[in-house]
């Protein structure tokens, strides 16, 4: 079976006042000699600049390096698209874009969901080639802008150490921290943007700046769930990390009529259930919908079981299949990517990266549930009769509930669940489908939205994404943006 998002999700269920600027640091210089007119970039002088590549329409590997994960994008044609390699080479492409006033994008994955990596017409600056992980002896670990989340866990269990971060492994770090980073690990550790200690960003002047708590710290707070491509392009982050644990997985997968039960039990569980077990709700649309619940345990398969036995009572209904599973910290990351059948160099894309990690076509959107639903039968009613739509309930309980609304930019503490709704198509019907059920689900939920799955399509988008935090992010944004040089459709400077 080819493994993509859609498999993962029925299979494993896998996700102001401002300081003044401190001084410069590492700014490379422009080049002498007369700007270009607006729109036109010196490509030639951009090129002497980098280390890395440089790939216009006219090289041969332009037609590979533009490709992001959704193919629903490949019509898309950028004006360039770089291959950084260092800084510099990420300095350089800022200070083009910004001279030409020319969109600019940082991609690390690709796996935007509204393409945003990919501006028609801007430069793509693609931080695939800035990939590591370092682990120093404190047990905190330097990461690569671009390494993807399977190089993440291996280069981490290798050392004996774990970061919370989500189960797509072809996803890039960067784009899943920025917006907040839910995976099977926060219920205990939180989410991957509350691991952070410190992240390298080169802003719209060209500067590379040390964001932290004590340097940039209104740049370090936004960075933490203000979403991707708002604020600079982050280059390496710095993360606390924790040793390797023991794990436990389960899958308990219920027959087809029972969701309403079932999501009324899980709601309950979910929001009283021990920091170390973490749990997502994965509903097939269908007549009638069906349901299953996958989780993962920090500790013992048999404790985690008698957790497990606790919910399938509360849902009085009988499973229709379940399993539990002990692993270490790399297999079940690789479990929950879809990966257990395969080597760590297997568990890559095989469009640019050599392994066996497909695209996927796909239209998705979300909401967050802040709290229970209260009649969990309207969600069923609303899923009854439709036909190849998912929605993922991921756990928002424990550890990430504990820090308050305004210590991060990332604005749901203490919400129930994120709310994925995913179809693995492109067509007009599937855009009207997400559409339909997602406003819909926003009767229920109200206007709320996770910007990790950014929809160019949701109205009043700022609050919906950011909630009480979007004025102090487009402060932040105008503060180190002026001129708009990351501005894009759905941008915090824009909020």
């Amino acid at each position: 079976m080819a493994i993509n998002r859609r498999n993962l999700l029925r299979a494993a269920g896998l996700g102001v006042s401002l300081a003044a600027l401190g001084p410069a640091t590492g700014c490379v210089p422009s080049q002498p000699g007369a700007e270009p007119p607006a729109g036109q970039v010196n490509w030639g002088g951009l090129r002497q600049r980098l280390a890395g590549t440089l790939n216009l329409p006219s090289d041969s590997g332009y037609a590979t390096a533009k490709l992001a994960y959704n193919p629903a994008f490949d019509t898309r044609r950028p004006a360039a698209v770089v291959q950084c390699v260092n800084a510099s080479d990420v300095q350089a492409c800022v200070d083009a874009a910004a001279s030409a006033k020319i969109p600019v994008a940082a991609r690390s994955g690709g796996h935007s969901y509204g393409g945003y990596s990919t501006p028609e017409d801007g430069l793509v600056v693609d931080l695939s080639g800035m990939t590591g992980v370092q682990v120093k002896p404190d047990g905190t670990a330097v990461i690569g802008a671009g390494t993807r989340l399977m190089d993440v866990y291996s280069g981490l269990a290798e050392a004996g150490r774990c970061l919370p971060a989500g189960s797509c492994p072809t996803v890039g770090i960067a784009g899943l921290t920025l917006g907040g980073g839910v995976g099977v690990l926060a219920g205990k550790y939180g989410l991957t943007c509350d691991n952070l200690i410190s992240a390298e960003v080169v802003t719209a002047d060209g500067t590379l700046r040390t964001a932290s708590a004590t340097s940039e710290p209104e740049l370090f707070w936004a960075l933490r769930g203000g979403g991707g491509g708002n604020f600079g392009i982050v280059t390496s982050f710095t993360f606390q990390t924790v040793a390797a644990p023991e794990l436990a997985v389960f899958q308990v997968r219920f027959p087809a009529g029972s969701l309403t039960e079932v999501l009324a039990a899980w709601q309950t569980f979910t929001s009283s259930a021990p920091d170390e077990l973490w749990t997502t709700l994965g509903i097939s649309a269908g007549s009638p919908p069906t349901c299953r619940v996958n989780g993962c345990y920090v500790g013992s398969e048999r404790d985690m079981n008698a957790l497990v036995d606790e919910l399938v009572a509360a849902t009085k209904t009988p499973p229709s299949n379940r399993y539990s599973l002990s692993k270490d910290y790399l297999s079940a990351m690789m479990y929950f990517g879809g990966c257990a059948n395969y080597s760590v160099q297997q568990c890559r894309p095989n469009w640019n990266g050599g392994g066996v990690l497909g695209r996927e076509s796909f239209t998705a959107s979300s909401r967050v549930l802040t709290k229970p639903l209260s009649d969990p039968s309207r969600l069923t009613a609303l899923l009854t009769g439709r036909e190849g739509m998912d929605i993922l309930l991921d756990s928002l309980s424990g550890a990430p509930a504990r820090i308050g609304v305004k210590d991060t930019a990332f604005p749901y503490r203490g919400a129930l669940a994120t709310a994925q709704i995913y179809v693995g198509a492109t067509t007009p019907d599937a855009r009207t489908a997400v559409n339909e059920v997602r406003d819909q689900l926003g009767e229920l939920t109200g206007n709320t939205a996770f910007v990790n799955y950014i929809d160019p399509s949701l109205s009043n988008w700022a609050s919906a994404y950011y909630g009480g935090n979007a004025a102090r992010l487009r402060g932040i944004a105008k503060h180190y943006d002026p001129n708009g040089v990351f501005a894009f459709d759905q941008s915090a400077s824009k909020v």
